[in-house]
C-alpha cells in the first residue's frame, strides 16, 4: 500500500514535468510548444506549430496514461507513459541535433535548455514510479484463502488430530476412558484345546487383586 502511494506521487510528478516542458525553452530560445509533431519525423522546420498539433499533444497523451496507471495501479501503463515521453524527447533531440548540424548545451540561450531536462525528468520519474509501485494482486491471489495446515477433526476421530507422517501413537490423547484390560489368568481349563497346558499356582504377591486388602474366604458354616 505504501509504495504504491509513493509509486503514484512519484509517476505524477513526472507526468507534471512532462506536461510543462513543452512552455519552456527547449534549444535557442524556442519553446518546446513551437516544435509541431510532424517535424519529429519529417525533419525540424523554423514554421511555429500550434499547441494542440506541437510535441505538448503526446506528452498530455503520456499524462492521461500516468493518471489512468495510478487509478488502475497498474504498472506497466505508467511505465508505458514514461517511455512515450522519452522516445519523444530523444527523437526531438536526434531531428534537432541534424536541423543544427550538432546539439550543444549552453548557458547563453543557443543550446539545449531547461525544457528538454523538465522532459527527460519527467520521463524518468514515470519510470522510478513504476518501479515503486507493487500494482494490483490478479484475481486468483485475492481470491485465494489461506489453507490450514490441519483440518479439525470430527468428534470420533479425536486420537488421530494431529495427523502424523509416521506411524505411532497420536500426540493427542483420547478424552474418553481407555477399556479396562482383564488380567490374564492363565489357560482356561474349560476350554478342550488348553485342558492339558499346565495351571499357574497362584500366589498370594501374585494376587493381581488389591494386595493392601486381600480377599478372605467366607466363614464355614455352623453347625446346629
Amino acid at each position: 500500500m505504501i509504495r504504491n502511494i509513493l509509486g503514484s506521487v512519484v509517476a505524477l510528478a513526472g507526468a507534471a514535468s512532462a506536461v510543462l516542458s513543452p512552455f519552456r525553452d527547449w534549444y535557442g530560445g524556442r519553446a518546446g510548444h513551437d516544435y509541431r509533431v510532424a517535424d519529429l519525423f519529417e525533419g525540424i522546420t523554423p514554421t511555429e506549430s500550434g499547441v494542440l498539433v506541437s510535441i505538448l499533444l503526446p506528452f498530455l497523451g503520456a499524462a492521461l496514461l500516468v493518471v489512468l496507471g495510478v487509478v488502475l495501479r497498474s504498472r506497466l501503463v505508467v511505465s508505458l507513459a514514461g517511455l512515450v515521453v522519452l522516445g519523444f524527447t530523444i527523437l526531438w533531440m536526434v531531428r534537432q541535433g541534424q536541423a543544427a548540424g550538432s546539439l550543444v548545451v549552453g548557458g547563453d540561450g543557443e543550446g539545449l535548455q531547461v525544457g528538454v531536462v523538465n522532459a527527460l525528468a519527467g520521463g524518468v520519474l514515470m519510470l522510478i514510479g513504476a518501479l515503486l509501485m507493487t500494482g494490483r494482486r490478479s484475481r486468483r491471489e485475492r481470491e485465494r484463502k489461506p489453507v490450514e495446515p490441519f483440518a479439525v477433526p470430527t468428534a470420533d476421530q479425536v486420537d488421530t488430530w494431529p495427523p502424523t507422517q509416521e506411524p505411532g501413537m497420536s500426540v493427542q490423547t483420547s478424552p474418553w476412558p481407555e477399556p479396562e484390560v482383564d488380567p490374564y489368568t492363565g489357560p482356561d481349563p474349560r476350554d478342550p484345546r488348553t485342558r492339558s497346558y499346565p495351571q499357574a499356582v497362584p500366589h498370594p504377591e501374585d494376587d493381581p487383586r488389591d494386595p493392601v486388602h486381600p480377599p478372605h474366604p467366607p466363614p464355614p458354616p455352623r453347625q446346629g
